[in-house]
């Protein structure tokens, strides 16, 4: 019989009056690569809560193309008849499932020092609630770690969570989340347009707009950068608690600093990007994945961004841009304003990260990872 695999996550949904779901779009493209590659039936699992969906669509449940079952907020899921769950170590409430019936691979991003970090930056909360938050997230590393021993693998999106946790599970997958197929990517002929180009230095920022996202930094970099008399264009992507005060600042930039509403990511963004910008700006201070970068490099486009713990290490990896130290602002404008007058380095970076990216497009990546759970089923059948 097909093995049965349930795939828990903690994506956002919202019901709406005319039976419809609004999902993630990046939630729905990955389980329909998981339905495609696993060689059984698959279903999914997630939870009411969300208010938004900030890069949904619409989606009628028959029309998915996979079985999905929307849980009330904290309602425990009926997992009995899986053959295998997958389910996300980020989520407290999954760590029993270690010690049930059904062989479990967990799938973390966040390590504890990214956790903690997010405590610190929290807003409006206070030092008495952070120190709380910040206790907790200790207490329940320990289940974390005692889950990953137990289970039958574990798969860790980014370099921080594989280091962190490699050590505790013999069967643990290092992956490179993203979007971007290899049809998607950018070409040799998009690389050369870009080489001849000699305006205005053509950056771009996507995300959600958030302080824990360093959406508040954009601004002053941009204003440091008209200070030292650069020519360049800044286009940010998303929304967030931030916009309105970013699209503020902005008017005063005569039309060199734009901002956008959230775009469809295949049909607009990615073209974009291939086409009129050259350089990716991040001012993330988190050490999560974070599948911008990937996608980034994918469209061409290289990336300056913060030393966290996983850009630093991507960046070496790939070669397809910077870092700078932590909230650096004037690190920052001084590597764009070299990068503006030696646009030979921007081209280079972005010749190698997408190459790199090439290398980690979306359906190499989604069949290491339907590979591996494969292997941890087969390797849990074995010893029973």
């Amino acid at each position: 019989m097909p093995p049965h695999l349930i795939m828990l996550a903690p994506a956002p949904v919202i019901r709406l009056p005319d039976g419809q779901l609004r999902l993630d779009v990046k939630y729905v493209e990955g389980m329909r690569a998981h339905r495609d590659a696993w060689p059984g039936t698959l279903s999914g699992v997630i939870w009411e809560g969300a208010t938004t969906v900030p890069f949904g669509a619409t989606y009628a449940p028959d029309a998915l193309g996979f079985d999905l079952t929307v849980l009330p907020e904290g309602a425990t899921p009926q997992v009995e008849a899986a053959d295998l769950i997958a389910a996300p170590a980020d989520m407290a409430d999954v760590l029993s499932l270690a010690d049930g019936p059904v062989p479990v691979v967990f799938v973390v991003e966040y390590t504890l020092g990214t956790r903690l970090r997010i405590v610190a930056l929290e807003q409006g909360r206070s030092i008495l609630r952070k120190a709380w938050s910040a206790l907790w997230n200790i207490r329940m590393e320990r289940r974390r770690r005692a889950a990953f021993r137990k289970a039958a693998g574990v798969q860790c999106n980014g370099y921080p969570a594989f280091d962190a946790y490699a050590a505790l599970n013999r069967q643990t997958l290092l992956y490179l989340d993203g979007r971007m197929r290899g049809a998607m990517m950018a070409t040799q002929a998009d690389l050369a347009a870009k080489a001849t180009y000699a305006g205005p230095l053509r950056i771009v920022h996507s995300g959600r707009l958030e302080p824990m996202k360093g959406a508040q930094d954009l601004m002053p970099i941009a204003t440091a950068l008209r200070r030292a008399g650069v020519a360049f264009t800044l286009d940010i992507f998303g929304t967030g608690s931030l916009e309105a005060e970013l699209a503020q600042q902005a008017a005063d930039f005569g039309g060199a600093v734009r901002l956008h509403r959230p775009v469809d990511f295949d049909t607009a963004l990615v073209p974009w990007m291939r086409a009129e910008a050259d350089l990716f700006l991040s001012c993330h201070r988190q050490a999560d994945p974070s599948c911008t970068y990937l996608e980034s490099l994918g469209c061409g486009v290289p990336v300056l961004g913060y030393a966290n713990d996983m850009w630093r290490r991507l960046s070496v990896a790939s070669g397809g841009g910077w870092s700078v130290p932590m909230a650096d602002h004037g690190a920052m404008t001084e590597r764009i304003v070299t990068l503006s007058a030696q646009r030979g380095a921007l081209h280079a970076a972005a010749k190698a990260g997408l190459a790199f990216a090439q290398d980690h497009a979306f359906e190499r990546e989604f069949a290491g990872r339907m590979a591996h759970f494969a292997q941890c089923l087969a390797g849990q059948r074995a010893v029973r």
